[in-house]
């Protein structure tokens, strides 16, 4: 049976990462393990009673970032209290603006932002409680509309 699931990112410069997800995201650090010299093993971070755990680089293993992939595969969710200003303060910490914060047909307000490590975050807020049905309808709707 499974009791929990955690996001697990790898990244070039875990030490940055830590810092850097403290000022954007308000992540407080649980604890880290660090190898002599400074590359950090294992690290956990606090998201708010979330843990989101991460290390560095490990090249001889096989373990890499996404920084340089033009689109990484894993998108991670953040759902807050306001996404305008999450996705400000994370822009004001480094990361880069891939959609504009907008009300979306899920009943969300939210934006996409990459940080400086390469991963892609959604962050959203509810705007609005929609039945599966209704959300079905509307991403019909959607879908329907030219690209662009």
């Amino acid at each position: 049976m499974i009791h929990e699931l955690f996001a697990y990112l790898c990244v070039r410069d875990a030490n940055a990462a830590i810092d850097f997800y403290g000022k954007a995201f308000g992540a407080t650090e649980k604890f880290r393990l660090t190898e002599p010299g400074g590359r950090v093993g294992h690290a956990e971070l606090d998201f708010g009673g979330v843990t989101l755990m991460l290390s560095d680089e490990y090249p001889e293993f096989g373990i890499s970032g996404p920084r340089g992939v033009e689109s990484p595969p894993v998108t991670i969710h953040l759902h807050v209290d306001d996404a305008d200003a999450v996705v400000a303060r994370a822009l004001e910490a480094g990361a880069s603006l891939k959609r504009e914060v907008q009300d979306e047909f899920y009943g969300e307000r939210g934006g996409v932002v990459r940080d400086p490590f390469g991963h892609r975050w959604n962050i959203g807020h509810s705007i609005e409680e929609l039945s599966a049905e209704e959300m079905q309808r509307r991403y019909t709707v959607y879908m329907q509309q030219p690209a662009g």
